[in-house]
This record gives C-alpha cells, structure tokens and sequence, in this order.
C-alpha cells in the first residue's frame, strides 16, 4: 500500500472541499495557489532530490512504493503541491475569519536574523541537511524583509503559520513515525519532537514562508483571486453623494425629454 500518496490525498480533501465556503472563496485563489506552488515546489524538489542522492533521507518501498524519479517517490513529489494547498487556504481562512494586527515593519532585524543563519548554515556544514535547512530559512527571511516586510510584521502571517504547524505534526510525525522517511544521523543534529527531527520544523517554516510570499505576490497577477488585507470585491465603488448626484442629472434629463 502507497500510504504516502494516501497521506497526500488526506492533506488535500479538506481545503479542496471548503473552498467555495462564501467567506474565505478560496476557489478564486486556485490560480495564484497552484503557481505559488509550482514555483516554489521545483527548488525543493531539487533539493530533496540531490539530498537523496547524497544518502540525508531515503524513502521506505513499503509506505511510499517502490517507484522513483530522481530518487524521489511519486508522494513527495506531490507533497509539494499538495501541503502548499492546505496551507495557503490556512492562511485563506485566517485572513477571512481573523482581524489583522500589526507591528511597524522593519528590514534591518530581519536581515539580521537571516546573515545569522547563514553563519549557523556554514558552522553546520558537515550536517547537511541541518546547513541546508537553516540556508534555506535565511533565504526565505531575506527575500520577505526586502519584498514583503510587511508580512513580517503581520498577525495573521504567524497565525497562519502556527496554524499550518498543527496538521504538519500529525502528518509529519506520521511519515517519520512508521517510517515513511528514514534520516541519515550524519546530516542532522539529532534532536526530535517525538519522531519528527527539529530540521523538519525549519524546512516547513522555510517551504511554507516562500508559499505565502510567492502567494502574497502572484495574488494580484493573476485573474480570479482576491489582494491579502481587505476584501476585494472588484471595481471601487462610486462614492454615494456622487452617485445621487448622477441619478439626479439623469432622471432630470428623463423629465424634460418627456416634457418636450
């Protein structure tokens, strides 16, 4: 039995069946979803790939099917798409349901924070998988202080992403728990929340974060969607005083039309 492909299917039925709830309409964000994905997912799927190759984590025949495609079996590939999905209408949900709150944006801490996981990256550099985790957390905070600080600085972001954090220890601990994927000692530190190595915490933060910036850019792009922040409901509206006074002229020239 393929239990990873089912895991996959598990994750996508909830959002895929709430997402014409009339509130959050995250039908309409399919487009900006399924690109976000895509952009986001080839990186990482190169990156488990060459990981793969290298030994940091093999996959079991058993739970995940005998079948590879540069080294990879067909569920993590879909685990790209798929926990994006979910996690963008996480956020969906959030910002329909949820006021936003936030703190002054700011660059410089952020900036801060990413050069130091560059460093933790190249002291962790016999770790692998611990190097290449923190990288890529480096690269996600950099790339959203520059483009989109005020994502930072937003509650609804960590909410969302706290949010996101709940089903990731049910799936995750349960790919790790069987396990689905088996991890080389060598390329991580060694601490775990229950089976799930603390690597695995910073790759989704960092898989997710890039999903929720890459969706807070493309939104606007791409037909359908709706902006993050207030509803968007299409064209503004005229103001009343101005609208009235646009019915005004034109019943008046109705008026005297008919009087002629």
């Amino acid at each position: 039995m393929n239990l990873y492909l089912w895991v996959d299917l598990l994750i996508l039925v909830f959002p895929l069946a709430l997402s014409f709830d009339r509130k959050v309409r995250y039908v309409r964000s399919w487009p900006a979803a399924a690109a976000s994905a895509l952009l986001v997912g080839l990186p990482y799927a190169a990156w488990d790939s060459f990981m793969a190759a290298r030994g940091a984590w093999a996959f079991s025949d058993r739970f995940a099917g005998a079948g590879r495609l540069l080294f990879l079996p067909l569920g993590e590939y879909l685990f790209f798409l798929v926990v994006p999905f979910a996690c963008l209408f996480v956020s969906e949900v959030v910002r329909a349901y949820l006021p936003e709150k936030t703190v002054r944006p700011l660059r410089l801490p952020w900036i801060v924070i990413a050069a130091a996981c560059g460093l933790a990256a190249v002291a962790c550099g016999p770790r692998l998988y611990t190097a290449t985790v923190l990288l890529a957390t480096g690269i996600f905070l950099l790339l959203a202080a520059v483009l989109a600080p005020g994502m930072l600085a937003s509650r609804r972001f960590w909410l969302s992403m706290l949010a996101c954090y709940l089903p990731f220890l049910l799936a995750n601990g349960l790919l790790t728990g069987l396990p689905v994927v088996t991890y080389d000692p060598g390329t991580i530190l060694g601490p775990r929340a229950f089976s799930i190595p603390m690597e695995d915490f910073l790759y989704s933060f960092s898989m997710i974060g890039m999903n929720f910036l890459a969706f807070r850019i493309l939104v606007p792009r791409l037909p359908g969607p709706r902006l993050p922040g207030p509803r968007r409901t299409g064209n503004p509206p005229a103001a009343p005083s101005d609208r009235s006074h646009d019915e005004r002229q034109e019943q008046g020239a109705r008026e005297n039309k008919h009087e002629e």
